[in-house]
């Protein structure tokens, strides 16, 4: 699942137009690299939600992507937690999610992770990326032993990647129905935290290139030819 479906306030007026994950980075729309990372896994069956200018989205990609119109059926996105239990009746027992705004250009997505996340029996498991200077505080810890952390001395940047099972978009930790039918928003952390509290989340560190494209700045820094010298 990609999700797709912000309005991108920061990155206006660039988003007045276009939704942001359609925003060009190095030739190419921005949701549109985890697109192809997933497809070179052998993850081609990918589901974006939609809401801020959804219908664009579907208009450029078209039966590439299965989608949840969170804007068209219920005139707004539902924030993450929704927005995943809105797709949920769409998704496998075992499934990734990501962030459509967010630049990994290096991240593998390969069926090992998902066998080791499927044999775990944890609910979650999230890659954490150092602090950005925009985040110096981080999201979450990492204990020696691989598992995220919701207190810790030292936090790290939660990347928007992750692999779930469904039972933690279900009772206790999620109390909205299947398909959340009534458009309930609510954000994935307070999920994670309570699951992270049971010791129900691993995580890992990831040192690659990685950028949350919040703001036009990095999206031009982005787009900025690198020059390098002899």
């Amino acid at each position: 699942m990609i999700l797709a479906a912000g309005r991108g306030e920061r990155m206006r007026p660039l988003t007045d137009v276009a939704p942001k994950p359609l925003l060009q980075v190095q030739g190419k729309p921005l949701m549109q690299w985890p697109m192809e990372a997933l497809a070179a896994g052998g993850f081609t069956r990918q589901l974006a939600n939609t809401a801020w200018l959804g219908e664009q989205i579907e208009q450029r990609y078209g039966d590439r992507l299965v989608y949840s119109h969170e804007g068209r059926d219920f005139g707004g996105a539902l924030e993450t937690a929704g927005g995943i239990v809105r797709a949920l009746p769409q998704l496998d027992d075992v499934f990734w999610v990501l962030a459509g705004d967010v630049y990994v250009p290096g991240f593998a997505f390969n069926q090992a992770a998902m066998d080791r996340f499927a044999a775990s029996g944890k609910l979650g498991h999230i890659w954490l990326v150092p602090n950005p200077p925009h985040n110096l505080k981080g999201d979450f810890g990492l204990s020696s032993d691989g598992l995220a952390l919701n207190q810790a001395e030292l936090k790290y940047t939660f990347s928007t990647i992750g692999l779930y099972r469904r039972a933690l978009f279900e009772p206790p930790y999620c109390s909205i129905p299947a398909g959340n039918p009534a458009g309930i928003k609510a954000p994935l952390a307070p999920l994670l935290r309570a699951a992270m509290d049971n010791g129900q989340i691993t995580a890992e560190l990831y040192t690659g290139p990685w950028t949350d494209v919040g703001t036009p700045e990095r999206l031009a820094q982005l787009n900025t030819p690198q020059v390098t010298t002899p």
